[in-house]
């Protein structure tokens, strides 16, 4: 009876330090700084040209999906965050212009897997305007 218990009583030897370890723990040093796993951040310097480059490369294909008008071009990404989860989720604020040359904000959300060189756009939307 007592031998099924003992893998349960390892776990639970485990699981106290590794989640202090993590900074799930109640208080200590560097409790909420950093970036957390699953929580968005702020990109800090979103003139990266990785980010400037993803941010093109969502329009593209926001447009071979009919998500955005043909006569969009790639401005910029004006700001942006991330998300790290089994990859990096990066939330931008694309900067394009309409046929007219207008300003035209959209959001875009690009999921990116560099171990497996996936990369997928997961949404992209008109951006609401500031008030």
């Amino acid at each position: 009876m007592a031998r099924p218990l003992l893998p349960l009583l390892l776990l639970a030897a485990l699981a106290v330090p590794a989640r202090a370890a993590l900074g799930g723990g109640g208080g200590g040093v560097g409790r909420g700084t950093g970036p957390r796993v699953g929580g968005w951040s702020a990109i800090p310097d979103v003139s990266d040209p990785h980010i400037q480059e993803l941010g093109g490369w969502a329009l593209g294909q926001a447009k071979r999906a009919r998500l955005a008008g043909e006569g969009l071009r790639f401005r910029r990404v004006v700001r942006g965050e991330q998300q790290v989860v089994a990859g990096m989720n990066y939330r931008l604020y694309v900067d394009a212009a309409d046929a007219a040359g207008r300003s035209a904000p959209y959001v875009a959300v690009v999921y990116e897997q560099g171990w497996t060189s996936t990369r997928e756009l997961t949404s992209f939307n008109k951006a609401p305007r500031a008030h």
